[in-house]
């Protein structure tokens, strides 16, 4: 079992990781300056020293994505900002090119990127003998199958339990490079699995027409936290680079109520400091969301497409009861507000949305009556209300403290000890004197000293070890209780868990002998490292130029015939006959079954 557990927020930017840590993130993952998988949330080196000096004084960690495959001329330069990044105090990079693992890296801890397809316990197994620190495990796992990997290793274990699912397995989808020349290998997918298609079968007979069928629900796994513990997942990981204040706000708050409970009840501990007060009820359905999926987590998949549109729906509010020429009417009672985002499926099965202009009881009256009928259902997908507690002082974040004021012959101490056990004092100058007021002064002793407001501390026991109550000026205790904040801070920084990574360059053998376009070889680097643990034969990375038509570009845990309840490959005793998504230029994809385990191969035109 493991005893520390890390809550893992995303952060395009600054503002981002800031919210992300005072609402309960143990540890915030961004993107590198280039060559991170979300091309457009990059952050400059001096961006990242300002999360690195804010996270690091609660203990929080900042890993840095670094995710891409690179070509040879790149690889200089990725050297040279590994080393930037390392200077600047990260606590762990996220790589997919192995290649990296050729270079001279400093002891920075290595994180497997679900990139690299982490889903065998032969794989994993690999990275942990190589030097990897961490593995991200691939979407696509079952409890079972994590069991099966903490069993066989001892390495850090991360999940995702939240954000958007990648319908193809992470790394091994080639789907946007082959239709467009847009990698997301290279941080470039152009979301070819949000747009529409037409599903046929091979007699041309249209099964669904223009339709988002490639588009998944969002995962959700909070109601299993305590299962991915047992399984040994020690790092929940928030999927979101892309995302606002608000969004990484309400879910990291969200996550960090389930997981304090969770933590408590097993005496387990959390591996930051400090807890979060909330200005704001948390609820993921009040901010992005296409609808949830625990995608197959303990079960066969179900329902699991967002098929109707790839769009934010946000929670549902009611159905209407009858339309009336300004208004509608909801049958139920309602927490809808002028201001308020609306949205419905007209009757093309196609989203729509308003916003709420007035509300009169049940009596709902939106900008636009366009598309609103009776019977329909009702989604909130922006609350104005909600949305306005989450900029500004959405939270803040407080280190336990314990002071005393202890008498030692002829001088007065201040000591100091927080919840992690680091511990300062400080003499408090100038001569004892007996108080003429004691309770006046025993309150004004409390009172100067545990005035922490703008500091990261909280006082939640303050205790006088004193012979006698003296008077202390207002002036002496501040200038005490700033010079101990002071002190505890350095002795924090000198105590801070740094972690330290090692690259084992040995010839372990690779679980394969012979790597196709799949193993994503793009660079020499990543060449000579697969040639040395044992691969004989190496095909270059599809981005290297390579012609895919006709190849596989993408496999998936996800089954349309399943979906679309077109299931008859068990039903038959065999596989399922093959069908064509033809999407909306016109380009026919071939999709295969993989019937039993269930799952899908697309092969590109």
């Amino acid at each position: 079992m493991t005893a520390a557990i890390e809550l893992l927020a995303p952060a395009r930017d600054v503002q981002v990781a800031k919210a992300a840590i005072r609402c309960g993130a143990d540890a915030v993952y961004v993107g590198a300056p280039r060559f991170g998988a979300r091309e457009a949330a990059g952050n400059t080196i001096a961006a990242i020293q300002q999360i690195v000096d804010f996270a690091h004084p609660y203990y929080a960690r900042v890993y840095v994505a670094l995710n891409t495959l690179l070509r040879d001329d790149e690889l200089a330069q990725a050297e040279r900002m590994i080393g930037e990044l390392h200077r600047v105090g990260i606590d762990g990079l996220i790589v997919q090119d192995v290649g990296l693992l050729e270079l001279d890296l400093p002891p920075v801890p290595l994180i497997a990127s679900t990139q690299m397809h982490n889903a065998t316990v032969e794989k994993v197994r690999f990275l942990e003998a190589v030097g990897f620190s961490r593995v991200i495990l691939a979407r696509e796992l079952n409890l079972g199958q994590i069991r099966e990997i903490r069993r066989a290793t001892t390495i850090e274990l991360e999940c995702f339990v939240h954000g958007a699912l990648c319908v193809g397995a992470s790394g091994q989808c080639y789907m946007s490079y082959a239709i467009g020349g847009r990698s997301g290998n290279r941080g470039q997918c152009a979301q070819p699995c949000r747009r529409r298609y037409t599903l046929k079968d091979r007699r041309g007979r249209i099964l669904a027409r223009d339709r988002h069928l490639l588009s998944l629900k969002d995962l959700n796994l909070a109601d299993h936290l305590a299962e991915l513990i047992d399984a040994g997942v020690s790092s929940f990981k928030i999927e979101g680079r892309l995302k606002d204040v608000a969004y990484v706000a309400n879910t990291v708050g969200f996550y960090r109520r389930k997981l304090d409970t969770l933590l408590a009840d097993r005496g387990f501990a959390r591996t930051s400091s400090g807890s979060s007060e909330l200005a704001f009820e948390p609820n993921p359905n009040k901010t992005f969301s296409r609808g949830f999926t625990d995608y197959g987590l303990t079960g066969p998949l179900s329902g699991v497409g967002a098929i109707d549109s790839p769009k934010s729906r946000g929670e549902f509010i009611g159905t209407v009861a009858n339309v009336e020429k300004l208004c509608f009417v909801l049958g139920d009672d309602h927490d809808l507000h002028s201001g308020d985002g609306i949205c419905f499926f007209n009757g093309k099965r196609e989203l729509s949305g308003t916003l709420v202009n007035r509300v009169e009881g049940r009596r709902v009256y939106p900008q636009k009556m366009h598309g609103i009928r009776a019977g329909q259902k009702i989604y909130r997908n922006y609350d104005r209300v909600f949305s306005g507690k989450l900029t500004g002082k959405a939270a803040r974040r407080k280190i336990q403290l314990a002071m005393s004021l202890v008498e030692k012959s002829q001088e007065l101490t201040l000591i100091g000890r927080d919840e992690d056990g680091n511990e300062a004092a400080v003499v408090i100058a100038g001569d004892k004197q007996p108080a003429l007021n004691e309770e006046a002064a025993r309150k004004t002793i409390h009172t100067q000293l545990t005035k922490l407001g703008k500091t990261l501390f909280a006082c939640h026991e303050m205790r006088m070890e004193t012979t006698s109550t003296y008077f202390l000026s207002v002036s002496q205790l501040n200038a005490a209780r700033r010079r101990l904040v002071e002190r505890l801070m350095q002795v924090r920084q000198a105590h801070r868990p740094r972690p330290a990574g090692v690259v084992r360059k040995n010839a372990v053998a690779y679980p394969e002998k012979h790597l196709s376009y799949l193993g994503n070889v793009l660079n020499r680097k990543a060449e000579a490292f697969y040639r040395r643990h044992g691969v004989e034969t190496i095909e270059p990375a599809a981005e290297s130029g390579l012609d895919l038509s006709g190849r596989l570009v993408m496999t998936t845990k996800y089954c349309l015939r399943q979906e679309m309840s077109l299931c008859e490959g068990l039903r038959s005793g065999g596989t399922a006959e093959p069908l064509i998504l033809e999407d909306e230029d016109g380009r026919r994809f071939e999709v295969r079954f993989r019937c039993g385990p269930c799952g899908m191969e697309i092969l590109a035109p």
